[in-house]
Parts: structure tokens; sequence; C-alpha cells
């Protein structure tokens, strides 16, 4: 048996490196997850937010952005995505393949979280899911963990906090709520929601519960997973915009034609939880939204964007 349990293991480890390539790896294993596990909702919250990350990392390789942002300040922006988007898969990637494993032998396996530097938040919330079967939960409780896996190593880390967090760029971005997740339609409406305080661990999970309860919880649901199941993720925002401006140009590339795969490492980190913290405070009903539909919002900012960007270049070259 004991050495069953190191073959699932070595498998889970070998499955979630190959995965955890880059962008578009992350973004189909999540998707591929979910149709064969609906009852794990983060992995579709996921893929989703995944494709985000994608188009930002474009956007930073587009048309647009390099008029305004140094090629050193780009360079570092797309590492901070990378890093973040990787250290998450890293981390949550091994929790659902295990509760596949389980599911398949139909005992739980959660002990083996262990082998991953799971959280020991993590392991009493899978053993919880499989005998409550809370499908809200579990998600909120991945959405938890994520925040507090990317808290230290990326957002409080110094040199990110330093050239990202604390820099120009990215105050006049969570100050101007440039920065958005975006779940595109075929229609070609965009539904979703603008991410504001973005360091706080707090805001981050009140933002994955939000868009939770966009996914699952509204009428746009089944259009917005029927729009990831139709359209290839190549990481170009292009691949929503040519439903929402159906004859744009594409402004942005193909992610694997212009970065390399980043090759990462990750020390064995301490659990960021600590017996005694309260984490029921996370599971409150998120806030309700307002307008998800941010169609209009979304053509506007776009604009100011290129206006601000043409203005600059007005005033330097004046």
């Amino acid at each position: 048996m004991e050495e069953r349990y190191q073959d699932i293991t070595m498998t889970i480890l070998n499955k979630t490196n190959s995965q955890n390539r880059d962008n578009i790896s992350r973004t189909v294993s999540y998707a591929s997850f979910f149709k064969r596990n609906p009852e794990i909702r983060w992995a579709m919250l996921a893929s989703l937010v995944s494709r985000n990350a994608g188009y930002s990392m474009c956007d930073l390789k587009g048309e647009w952005l390099p008029r305004f942002l140094s090629e050193d300040t780009r360079k570092h922006l797309f590492h901070t995505y990378e890093r973040a988007n990787w250290l998450i898969f890293q981390d949550a990637y091994p929790q659902l393949l295990l509760y596949e494993y389980s599911k398949e032998n139909g005992i739980p396996l959660f002990d083996l979280l262990d082998n991953f530097y799971v959280s020991a938040f993590m392991k009493e919330e899978w053993r919880r899911f499989w005998i409550e079967r809370d499908l809200k939960r579990i998600c909120t409780s991945l959405i938890i963990n994520e925040q507090h896996v990317i808290g230290k190593p990326v957002i409080k880390q110094s040199f990110y906090k330093k050239r990202i967090f604390s820099g120009m760029p990215f105050l006049l971005q969570d100050y101007m709520h440039f920065s958005t997740v975006l779940f595109p339609v075929l229609s070609g409406d965009v539904y979703g929601i603008s991410v504001h305080g973005f360091k706080s661990v707090k805001n981050r999970i009140e933002t994955g519960k939000m868009l939770y309860s966009i996914l699952f919880e509204s009428r746009w649901s089944e259009d917005i997973i029927r729009f990831s199941n139709a359209v290839i993720h190549t990481g170009s925002r292009h691949d929503f915009e040519k439903y929402v401006y159906p004859k744009k140009m594409r402004e942005t590339p193909l992610l694997r034609m212009v970065y390399p795969i980043v090759p990462h490492h990750r020390k064995p980190m301490k659990d960021w939880y600590r017996k005694g913290m309260d984490m029921e405070v996370f599971y409150h009903p998120a806030k309700s939204i307002q307008q998800p539909c941010l169609t209009s919002w979304y053509k506007q900012k776009q604009r100011q964007i290129k206006i601000g960007i043409l203005l600059k270049e007005w005033i330097q070259n004046r």
C-alpha cells in the first residue's frame, strides 16, 4: 500500500510540473479538470482568472502598453503575473489531482497533501468536503488558500513590493480600476468586476467570492462557461475582443509567440495557516455586485488608456 501511495505522489508531481509550464497550459489544465469534476468549481474559476492573467501578459507586448511603460517595468510586471500564477498552480493542482484519485479509489487520500507542502487548512477543508459535499465552501476555501499562498512570496516579497506594488504604474492601475477580471461571452458582452486594493488579502478573497457568484450564481453562468468551452485560449486579448469589436484588428500577440518558458523553483515554505486563526470571517456571503455587465465600462476604459498614451506622446514630442 505504501508503494502505491508513493506512485500516486510521483504521478501527481510529474503531472503538476508538466502542466505548470506557462499560462496556456495552466488555463487548459484547470478547465479540463473542471470538465471531469464539475463539483470542484474553483477549477473553472481558476481557468477564467488565468485567462485574464494571459491577457495582461500579452498586453505588455501589444501595440499600446510598450508606448507607456518602460521595458524594465513590463518585464517585472510579466514576472509578477507569471510567478503568482505558477505558485498557485503548484500548490492547487496537486490538491485537485489528489481529490480525483480519492474519488477513483473511493477513499480520502488527503493525508498525502503533506507531500506537496499544502496548508493544514486545506487538508482539513478537503476532509470536510469529502463528508459534507459543500460545493461553495470548498471553492471559497481554495480562494482563501490561493490568496494566502501568494501573500508572502509575491505580494509582500521585497523585490515585487519595491518594483511593482509600490511603483507608480501599479498605483495608477489600482486607483483607476484598469485591472479588471473579465468573463466574456460569445454575444460580445463582458461580465466581471474591477479589482481594487489588490495588496489586501481580504480584498483579494472578496474579489474571488464575487467572481464565484457571477460565474455560478448568476443568469450568465452558462454563457460564460460556453465561451470558455468554445474559444481556445491563446493569451491574447483578441480571443474575446473579436466578439466585442467584430471588425477590430489584433492589438496583442499570441502568448507563446512572445514569451519563453520561465524556469521556477520553490523553497519549502512555512504553512501560512496557524491554529487559532479566525477563518470563518472569510466565509461570509460576498458583497452584492451592482452591475456585473462591464461591456460599456470596458470600452470606455480602453479608450481612456489609449487617449492617455497618445496624450503622453504628444506632450513628449512637443
